[in-house]
């Protein structure tokens, strides 16, 4: 039953922070080989595909996100061998490949900005955003940077400023520049002919700015407004989409390639052009929708929402955690309902129509864990604040409770969490566990087209549930997830069963989808006959 697959369209995606994941060298820093000895573990789980976040060369200002080579692997992870082994062994187990690449800035050590800064001369003087200061020496307009500060860097030597939206260690490159854009589609098809399956791509909501540089308007209350501006020129401008058609067309010279795209924009509207007319994005993470409170009506809201962008074209991302935000488990924490809710989450992500996105972790129910003062890395922590640091949700796997959790035999880069109970190896054997939860939830998606490409329609539901119908074909499933503290009651309409599955271990499965009872923090899937 059902259409065509397509791998990201109707598969799983799991994200790999790489220096948490496995440290197969004993230095406390994950690397490729690491990935590579960890992958039974995802092919048992069932995922599709991994998105790795960035590996590629980089003095790590921004932990890789500041690149100094797009076309290599920085030793701290291993080398290109070791990338190809890993491509090599993902593929052998059915696992597709997505890498992070960061088109919106390089390092100021690329070879590209040492060039750039050497003088106004230079050849690729105007591959980077550089201007005259104002009069009296002031920035050429009033752009704030993401981590704080001006969005402009003094540059003595040359007597102008460049632009970097993010660290002044990371200067932004000028896409209006076709020699740039030649390059980047460059260092994609670099990838690409490795047999990379595609891409994540890294703020690309910010490829192009106002030409003009004029300053953003004051106010606003939003995830685009912070630093006191409505960010309507340094971001989202109409002339990305022509360079996202260019990234496209790259893609389409491979088969069944794809990219998706971190809009970080809180209006799913503006993310959904990001799709074009199935001509830019194949996919867009929705941050309106990672960023909801622990609510049956907001979650609905959100999802009704980037239903009703998409229908034309576009299908939606799922997505509840990820390197930049608290993870999910420790923001919808409950000294009683946590670990309910973790699980009614995890049914929500994997059961909604869209594509999951799975953050490492997630599926032993990993909590963001408390960082000493001394231990911080993360940059937010010294140019902001010590509590802006997003250290804790990007600690160390919890593989095995023992020393070092399996994960290093070293010191490992960042504190580990309690792995007792959160650990792979503690919860694989527990048919209950939250690993399990998710492996049959994967397996289900799988076996189930109204569950991996059905259509959606929310439900009638009494107050703090969100209930949901996926149909394909004569196929049907019911889902009812209880956001309360407790117990509600809601009628399906009376139709045999098929299949049944309960978030509550101890709960007796109905065997028909009339009335129905949901526990405090309870979640329901009901498969028709």
């Amino acid at each position: 039953m059902g259409g065509e697959l397509v791998w990201w369209k109707h598969g799983v995606v799991y994200q790999i922070y790489p220096r948490s994941f496995m440290d197969a060298s004993g230095d406390g820093i994950g690397d490729l080989r690491g990935i590579e000895q960890r992958l039974d573990h995802l092919a048992w789980l069932g995922v599709d595909a991994v998105w790795l976040s960035p590996c590629f060369p980089s003095p790590m200002a921004d932990f890789g996100y500041d690149v100094s080579d797009y076309c290599d692997i920085d030793p701290c992870f291993g080398t290109l061998a070791d990338f190809d082994a890993l491509l090599a062994a993902a593929h052998a187990r059915g696992v597709r490949v997505i890498l992070d690449w960061v088109p919106n800035h390089t390092s100021d050590r690329h070879s590209w900005f040492l060039e750039s800064r050497a003088s106004r001369s230079s050849p690729k003087r105007d591959w980077y955003v550089w201007r005259d200061p104002r009069e009296g020496g002031a920035p050429p307009n009033g752009w704030k940077s993401v981590f704080g500060g001006p969005a402009w860097e003094w540059d003595e030597a040359t007597g102008q400023f460049y632009l970097h939206s993010f660290l002044k260690e990371q200067p932004e490159l000028d896409w209006r520049n076709p020699e740039v854009v030649k390059a980047m589609h460059g260092t994609l098809r670099f990838w690409l002919d490795r047999g990379v399956d595609g891409f994540r791509i890294d703020v690309v909501h910010r490829l192009a700015k106002d030409p003009a540089l004029r300053d953003d308007p004051e106010g606003g209350c939003h995830c685009e407004s912070w630093g006191g501006e409505r960010h309507i020129h340094a971001e989202n401008h109409p002339d990305i989409h022509a360079l996202l058609r260019g990234v496209r067309g790259v893609l389409d010279e491979y088969p069944q390639r794809m990219a998706v795209g971190e809009v970080f924009l809180t209006n799913p509207a503006e993310v959904a052009r990001y799709y074009g007319k199935d001509d830019e994005l194949q996919l867009a993470f929705n941050f309106s929708f990672l960023l909801s409170p622990w609510s049956a009506e907001r979650f609905g809201a959100e999802i009704e929402r980037m239903e009703g962008y998409l229908r034309q074209h576009g299908w939606p991302t799922l997505v509840l955690s990820n390197h930049d935000v608290p993870r999910h488990a420790t923001r919808y924490d409950d000294p009683v309902l946590g670990d309910a809710r973790a699980r009614v989450a995890a049914l929500m992500l994997l059961t909604l129509r869209g594509t999951p996105f799975l953050y490492y972790g997630e599926e032993i129910g990993m909590r963001n864990v408390p960082i000493p003062k001394e231990r911080l890395q993360d940059p937010l922590a010294f140019t902001l604040h010590p509590n802006l640091t997003r250290d804790p949700e990007r600690t160390p796997m919890q593989w095995e409770p023992v020393p070092g959790a399996g994960f290093t035999t070293g010191e490992p880069w960042l504190p580990i969490g309690d792995a007792s109970t959160r650990s792979v190896a503690a919860q694989r054997g527990d048919r209950d566990s939250l690993l399990n939860l998710y492996r049959e939830l994967l397996a289900l998606r799988r076996a189930h087209a109204s569950l991996r490409e059905g259509s959606f329609r929310r439900l009638e539901a009494p107050p703090d549930v969100l209930a949901y119908e996926r149909r394909a074909g004569d196929e049907r499933a019911l889902v009812a997830l209880s956001f309360a503290s407790e117990p509600r009651e809601l009628r399906f309409e009376d139709a045999p069963l098929r299949r049944a599955l309960s978030t509550d271990p101890g709960r007796a499965l109905p065997e028909r989808a009339g009335g129905l009872r949901l526990g405090p923090s309870e979640g329901l899937l009901l498969v028709l006959r």
